[in-house]
């Protein structure tokens, strides 16, 4: 029987999986949802609904230091300046391009590791972000994409993605505050921000929701962005980065874009080719990898 210093660390494994299979298919779902509603009204209502959810946590704000808040909100402005390339990058590319250059990010994350935190990744963290590399590669085509507006609003997500999951693990590392409260101060600040950037810089992109009656399609994607890609995902995320490196939970997520190639490929019907299926298997193993490799991690971790 499992130890609970070995179930915790088995849990962040098997939670940060299950938001790569969610984030991947996000990618599909935030293209149906953006026929109908445009990019910063659909950031606002969906990360103001998550707000409005999470608000009972808000109140264990009340024994947080003004440092701690700080860097709550820094990750809250990271978070939006995420989703605004990222929304916008969807919109402008597809989403199987989506999902597997935002896992790029797995290979910035040791660099901006070894940066911000001073952690050396370890040889076999190495390996697994090569491998994911190659994995990546393949899914580009083996060099032949060409890179549209879209593709690198994307790779500028990816970027961010990086930074903000070493910040949010400095910010974790000396917060008291529950996973739950950081959520939604984090969905607070994106759902504010997309609504004042829409206000002041793009009126048009300032609308009133679609009819539940005329468009329920609509409300089931908003549905499971809340539910699933925001409440869970960064609920897990910022579980599992107290319990890990950012490293390896950049790798645990790798199989991010095949999840969404595939989702891509059955729901919007986009074409895959055997390359890419090859590269998003690759990027499945170096996931795989990571997770079988808890002994050492633990190790790291512990530097961090």
């Amino acid at each position: 029987m499992l130890k609970k210093q070995e179930r915790l660390p088995l849990l962040s494994d098997l939670m940060l999986l299950a938001v790569a299979v969610v984030w991947g298919t996000s990618y599909g779902v935030v293209k149906s949802a953006l026929v109908v509603y445009p990019v910063l009204s659909l950031l606002a209502l969906r990360f103001g609904l998550t707000f409005l959810i999470l608000s009972p946590a808000l109140r264990h704000l009340r024994t947080a230091t003004a440092r701690t808040l700080r860097g709550v909100l820094l990750t809250g402005a990271l978070l939006l300046s995420i989703f605004l390339c990222e929304t916008f990058g969807i919109l402008l590319t597809s989403a199987a391009n989506a999902a597997f250059l935002i896992s790029l990010c797995v290979v910035l994350t040791p660099l901006v590791e070894w940066w911000l935190l001073k952690r050396k990744p370890g040889a076999i963290e190495w390996a697994a972000v090569a491998l994911s590399l190659v994995g990546a590669w393949l899914l580009a085509g083996a060099g032949s994409l060409n890179l549209n507006p879209g593709d690198a609003l994307i790779l500028l997500a990816a970027l961010l993605r990086a930074v903000m999951v070493c910040v949010t693990k400095r910010v974790m590392r000396d917060s008291a505050l529950p996973p739950l409260t950081i959520t939604a101060m984090q969905s607070g600040v994106v759902a504010s921000g997309s609504a004042a950037v829409a206000i002041l810089f793009a009126p048009h992109q300032w609308q009133a929701p679609p009819s539940f009656a005329m468009h329920a399609g609509f409300w089931s994607y908003v549905a499971y962005l809340v539910l699933a890609c925001t409440l869970f995902a960064f609920f897990a995320q910022n579980f599992a980065i107290k319990r890990s490196s950012p490293t390896r939970v950049s790798l645990l997520m790798g199989s991010e874009p095949a999840f969404g190639a595939l989702f891509a490929c059955l729901w919007l019907g986009e074409r895959i080719t055997t390359a890419a299926w090859v590269g998003g298997g690759l990027i499945v193993a170096a996931s795989i990898l990571a997770t079988v490799r808890w002994s050492a991690g633990r190790v790291s971790a512990a530097r961090a």
